[in-house]
């Protein structure tokens, strides 16, 4: 008789744990639902975010107030830089393009400033950071004089 207490005691406590961790089981996959609106409120605050501006030592910025155009000399920059839109969509601003001419060769060329506006567009998640987007062309437009060799308008890709 006490062999067959023990045993019922036994039973009885291991479906009771077996209760416990069903429970668990079952409140655990009850409360995975609620997770998912709060990882689709964390994709709509990315979404809403606006993209940034990747530099040279692919740093994002977001309205920097210079950036280097041409990274492996410095040779070209924008400086000056004043941001009137910075949206998801494209982001824009006035600024001054320095350039060096190069001559006779540009260790010994000068410096020379031309007015610029600045657009960015193309927003695309970015290769380091997925969940950030990030500019992918850049146009500048020139408002006066402008390097020589330069249309008044110039494309340039961004690099992710």
């Amino acid at each position: 008789m006490r062999h067959t207490t023990r045993t019922a005691v036994m039973l009885s406590a291991a479906l009771g744990l077996t209760a416990t961790v069903g429970s668990a089981t079952i409140g655990s996959a009850s409360a995975a639902p609620a997770a998912a609106p709060s990882a689709a409120r964390a994709a709509a605050v990315r979404q809403a975010a606006p993209p940034v501006l990747v530099d040279c030592l692919w740093h994002a910025k977001v309205r920097p107030g210079d950036f280097i155009l041409a990274c492996g000399d410095g040779n070209s920059r924008l400086v000056s830089l004043h941001w009137d839109s910075w949206g998801t969509k494209s982001a824009r601003a006035t600024g001054v393009n320095v350039v060096n001419d190069c001559d006779p060769y540009c260790a010994a060329g000068a410096f020379h400033p031309y007015a610029v506006v600045v657009k960015l567009d193309r927003p695309q998640a970015w290769k380091k950071n997925p969940q950030v987007q990030h500019w992918t062309r850049m146009t500048l437009t020139y408002l006066g004089d402008r390097p020589e060799q330069f249309g008044r308008v110039v494309t340039y890709p961004l690099w992710n």
